[in-house]
């Protein structure tokens, strides 16, 4: 039998050799369960081709956990900003070790480019989308070079563009997964409890949505998660969700 592979440029194809097309992956997936979506995309949509994506932030553990559950040598795609608060690199750590999550790669800006965009390191002040696009953007799109789809944590209680998530989408040629879409905040809360998961050591000081340190502040009680993500400025999202509105040709965190 012939098989005609739908080519997305740069990316592994997705044949139709693959059980079920692309459209009906992303029609099956609104339908499944957080662990039945995350089982079928390791195992059968795309062995050997699929991704996560993690901050290692205050809810990461939750996917992190669902993720090893089914293959702890799914490969885990961190951005290492040089950014970053110094608790979240030892919360990785720890949870590494207690998950044992085998293939965590930490994706890093281009040296060069840093070099020539960013050489006092304070573009995050100047330009927050273009720190972004430089720390973040680019090295996932690099990072995700050979992968068919890749999962990812966002919910639609963080509220803004994430409140009609759904659970499965192509982006950029990629099918994109979003095993937590319908998860509460309550949720989240008896999943850290019902397997004595570790919590982010920021969290219990206020930090509700982690980034990169000069991007990430403190939330007050009643705001948004993401309240403290770029404070005081008309920026929500850093950019591998979506470009930002502002141009990026100069090169935040967050």
């Amino acid at each position: 039998m012939t098989t005609h592979p739908i080519v997305f440029p740069g990316r592994l194809p997705l044949t139709s050799a693959r059980p079920g097309s692309v459209p009906e992956i992303l029609r099956a997936a609104q339908g499944l369960s957080t662990r039945a979506l995350l089982a079928r995309a390791i195992r059968d949509w795309f062995p050997g081709e699929i991704a996560v994506v993690s901050s290692f932030g205050t809810e990461s553990a939750v996917l992190l956990h669902l993720v090893a559950e089914v293959d702890p040598a799914t490969p885990v795609l961190f951005l290492e900003t040089g950014k970053l608060f110094g608790e979240t690199l030892r919360y990785r750590d720890r949870l590494v070790e207690r998950l044992g999550l085998r293939d965590v790669r930490s994706l890093r800006p281009d040296p060069a480019a840093l070099a020539q965009a960013d050489p006092d390191g304070e573009l995050w002040a100047r330009t927050p989308d273009a720190c972004c696009h430089l720390r973040k953007v680019e090295p996932l799109e690099r990072g995700l070079g050979g992968f068919a789809a890749w999962i990812n944590g966002r919910k639609r209680h963080h509220g803004g563009d994430r409140s009609t998530l759904p659970m499965a989408e192509t982006v950029d040629g990629r099918v994109k997964l979003n095993p937590l879409a319908g998860w509460s905040r309550a949720d989240i809360d008896r999943h850290f409890a019902a397997h004595d998961l570790p919590r982010h050591p920021l969290q219990a000081d206020g930090f509700a949505s982690i980034g990169c340190w000069p991007c990430s502040d403190r939330v007050a009680a009643g705001e948004d998660p993401r309240a403290g993500r770029w404070r005081g400025r008309a920026k929500t999202e850093c950019g591998i969700h979506g470009r930002p509105p502002a141009a990026v040709s100069a090169g935040g965190c967050g």
